[in-house]
């Protein structure tokens, strides 16, 4: 529960990003404040680095049947650390600081 909370919390304090409390599992979708999140993953991993880190999620549109839907969304795990959750926080707010693709609401 510690874990979800400040990733939920961390979530929704990043601008532009919403992630609704999830209601079970070990994973969250967030919506990204981006074009396309399959093109957002893909750099976070290619061509993004903070200090070296980077983030890894998945693009959620796979996880939805209805066509169009989930493309600005990510399946974000929280299995790891409360410390290496907040620190995947950071990198996140970084990614989408400087992605090109990133969209304003």
């Amino acid at each position: 529960m510690e874990r979800r909370k400040c990733l939920i919390d961390g979530l929704n304090r990043i601008p532009g990003v919403y992630s609704p409390i999830p209601m079970g599992a070990f994973y969250t979708v967030a919506k990204l404040p981006v074009d396309d999140s399959e093109k957002f993953c893909a750099w976070c991993l290619s061509e993004f680095n903070y200090e070296g880190e980077t983030v890894m999620m998945a693009p959620a549109a796979g996880f939805y049947t209805t066509p169009g839907a989930g493309r600005n969304e990510v399946r974000i795990a929280y299995v790891l650390k409360k410390e290496d959750l907040v620190r995947a926080l950071f990198v996140l707010r970084k990614a989408l600081e400087a992605y090109p693709g990133r969209v304003e609401d």
